[in-house]
């Protein structure tokens, strides 16, 4: 994830560079005037699982992944500076469990595929352009259906079958910077994202070795997105 922050820094470095100078040329000069505009983003995300226990006892080890993202935005321009963003896209990601007090490895295994329809409704503040730059913050709140989910498999973890919840609710907050070049709107940014509710569908048995000591699970990520306007 270190590296994901160090791209997105220097991105935003050499378009600085590019765009700062003595009166350098305005590009698409009334573009934020727009009441109401669209895009797209392609991006990496990069998920985890934040556990919680009954009672005090060895973790489970959580193997995150590098993940893809695609979606749409529709900007609804507010005031100046504010922005109301609806962003639908589309998440693919895989997380391995490996499970305690397991001397099997196919028993202690649980490989996680998630495959997220994401919509978050997000507020954007931007702060004032200057030259062909303009910095942002941007949060909110999202839901996601889990078309991964196995929610509705009568097998368990006694099958090698691991269940999450459908839809989980998410807030989310991050930075940006709006590069304003020629032709279009270049938008390189960052954003966390933090599950409120517990995802985990326990197994059949109570006392399951897998589940029966978790208190609750859930997703928190980091999203890198590139957007174009």
């Amino acid at each position: 994830m270190k590296k994901l922050i160090l791209l997105l820094i220097l991105i935003c470095s050499i378009q600085g560079k590019a765009q700062f100078g003595k009166d350098p040329i305005i590009n698409l000069e009334n573009w934020d005037k727009q009441r109401v505009y669209w895009g797209y983003y392609l991006g990496m995300s990069y998920y985890d699982f934040k556990f919680e226990y009954k009672n005090a006892g060895k973790d489970i080890l959580v193997d995150n992944g590098i993940g893809f993202n695609v979606g749409l935005i529709g900007n609804l321009r507010l005031t100046e500076s504010f922005d109301l963003r609806f962003e639908p896209g589309l998440t693919f990601n895989q997380r391995n469990l490996t499970f305690p007090d397991f001397p099997n490895e196919n028993d202690a295994l649980r490989e996680v595929k998630s495959t997220y329809l994401h919509f978050p409704l997000l507020l954007k503040f931007s702060a004032d352009r200057t030259g062909n730059i303009r910095p942002f913050i941007i949060g909110g709140l999202s839901t996601a259906l889990n078309l991964s989910s196995n929610v509705n498999n009568k097998q368990d973890n006694a099958n090698n079958v691991f269940r999450m919840a459908k839809w989980t609710n998410f807030y989310e907050v991050g930075l940006g910077i709006d590069v304003y070049l020629e032709y279009f709107k270049f938008t390189p940014s960052l954003r966390g994202v933090f599950s409120f509710n517990d995802e985990l569908v326990r197994d059949n048995d109570p006392n399951s070795p897998w589940t029966g000591n978790v208190g609750s699970m859930k997703t928190r990520g980091i999203f890198l997105n590139f957007t174009f306007q």
